[in-house]
């Protein structure tokens, strides 16, 4: 009898039961041990809050203001590579299902769907994520197409100035080792995944990394991807260069990977009108500190000024209470997402937004709290 998935580890469950293996563990996995991937998460637990009662908890608002825009929860769908090779034009659904919920979603630079692509499905204008590449004229003309497309919130990761190892990745065959054996181990996998080979595989093509599709190729696939991305991924990037950046982009400039105080000081001098709190999922440097450690410092270094949102680790509503009451203005979620994705397309991400809104509104009812301004540092023990 099949299993009715009731939270995100079930959800995950079911992703895995339906993808090819170099996708999920792509999905799934971190670099080197995976030590900080693991305490992005159990560093949550490790957080109590307080149960009050007696209060009058009939009406729970979790409605949360970004950027000038009020949205129906402190969530953000994170940017997430190759999402689109989860569900046919995956990351199109996943958008649709953002805007649904009413709350933003934000397309990866190497997304499976270009922002053009994704922004004719949608009535809203979508977030857009960035790396600095080598090539500036080529960066600065994607700036210019999420410019086009009605983006008003850029989100520049800073945190992969050269990619880590992911031994899943290696052993699964999607990156490293001989082409051959590379392509034979994806091509043994989805055969593995009949259902997926045939609605993804074959009827979801193109499946080029649109966004950069321009300069790795329009017909490359993965294979070349990893070849474009070392060889144009800028490790030599300061806050000198960042400037460009600031100068260039219009609209909101939010940088993603700050893990450290001083590193948040230096964003705010910068200009940025937010940052992300992250460690790139535990995909980057194993040993780090997890997002949720990292987060009330980093805070407090702010000083409220601009916003932070925490990304990684996140798996309940009481996470997400969790972490705004460490001080977060939201969060940002990766994997979840993409497991909903995985497991039963567009309706997964809803119900994978629908699971962490009602056990967000249940935690803040069963500790007291009935607003977003009620979550503060005075509810965690």
């Amino acid at each position: 009898m099949p299993v009715i998935p009731a939270n995100i580890e079930d959800y995950r469950i079911l992703c895995k039961k339906r993808l090819p293996k170099f996708l999920f563990e792509y999905i799934d996995g971190g670099s080197f041990s995976e030590t900080t991937l693991r305490s992005n998460s159990s560093d949550f637990d490790k957080i109590k809050v307080r149960q009050r009662v007696l209060r009058d908890i009939s009406t729970v608002d979790t409605r949360c203001n970004l950027f000038g825009e009020e949205y129906k929860l402190p969530l953000i769908l994170g940017p997430v590579g190759i999402a689109g090779l989860n569900a046919r034009r995956g990351e199109v659904l996943a958008a649709q299902a953002a805007e649904e919920k009413k709350v933003p979603f934000c397309l990866s630079t190497v997304g499976v769907c270009t922002i053009e692509e994704v922004r004719k499905k949608v009535e809203n204008p979508i977030w857009f994520q960035l790396y600095m590449i080598k090539d500036r004229g080529f960066m600065h003309s994607i700036l210019d197409r999420a410019q086009e497309a009605g983006t008003k919130n850029l989100v520049f990761t800073v945190d992969m100035p050269l990619p880590s190892s992911r031994y899943r990745d290696i052993r699964s065959g999607l990156s490293c080792g001989s082409m051959f054996r590379r392509q034979s181990a994806r091509i043994y996998q989805s055969m593995l995944r009949p259902r997926w080979a045939w609605d993804v595989g074959l009827l979801g093509r193109p499946h080029n990394l649109g966004n950069v599709a321009p300069a790795v190729g329009e017909n490359a696939g993965i294979d070349e991807f990893w070849t474009w991305m070392n060889k144009n991924f800028d490790a030599s990037v300061t806050w000198k260069t960042l400037e460009t950046i600031r100068d260039y982009w219009k609209g909101n400039l939010i940088i993603k990977g700050i893990l450290d105080p001083r590193d948040a000081i230096e964003a705010k001098k910068l200009g940025a009108d937010g940052l992300i709190v992250s460690n790139h999922g535990g995909r980057q440097l194993d040993g780090a500190l997890s997002s949720i450690s990292a987060l009330p410092q980093i805070v407090d270094a702010l000083d409220g000024e601009i916003p932070a949102i925490l990304d990684g680790g996140v798996r309940t509503g009481l996470d997400i209470v969790r972490a705004v009451a460490s001080g977060a203005s939201a969060v940002m979620i990766g994997r979840p997402w993409v497991y909903g994705l995985g497991a039963r397309k567009k309706q997964g991400v809803l119900d994978i937004i629908s699971i962490l809104e009602n056990e967000m509104r249940v935690a803040m009812g069963l500790s007291g709290n009935t607003c977003m301004a009620d979550l503060n540092r005075e509810m965690l023990v």
